[in-house]
């Protein structure tokens, strides 16, 4: 299956996520995240019906030091946030078979692989460290 995959260049979790599928066969296209040019109609379809909360990156530095709140979002307003700051945007965003997902833990994913269990890959390592990404 062809996978659009929409990452952070140089993110670890992101390139093992795409190595993982395309060990399974899959062809994944990739995408930066913080390039491209998104609209909040290109952008929504791929948090379908999660909560707001968790459409958001939680190891975006604006998150990790308190600045922004992710719970104090509505749709609206995270979209308006993530398309000025595309770090807030939890990745990777996917899509495939004509269905949207975001994050790693997802039934699509599941299908993917099979329902291999890839907790490991779900969050990012440096979220409960110092260390920044950008």
């Amino acid at each position: 299956m062809i996978i659009q995959f929409y990452e952070k260049p140089g993110c670890i979790n992101n390139t093992r996520q795409k190595l993982l599928l395309e060990s399974y066969g899959h062809t994944v296209i990739a995408h930066s995240i913080l390039s491209e040019q998104w609209t909040k109609d290109k952008l929504r379809p791929f948090f379908g019906a999660l909560p707001v909360h968790k459409w958001f990156n939680m190891a975006a530095p604006e998150i990790k030091s308190g600045e922004i709140e992710p719970t104090n979002f509505n749709e609206s307003t995270a979209l308006k946030a993530m398309l000025s700051n595309h770090l807030l945007i939890r990745r990777p965003l996917i899509e495939a078979d004509s269905r949207f997902v975001c994050g790693f833990e997802n039934e699509l994913i599941n299908e993917l692989l099979n329902n291999k269990d890839v907790s490991h890959l779900q969050n990012c390592p440096n979220i409960s460290h110092s260390k920044s990404c950008d």
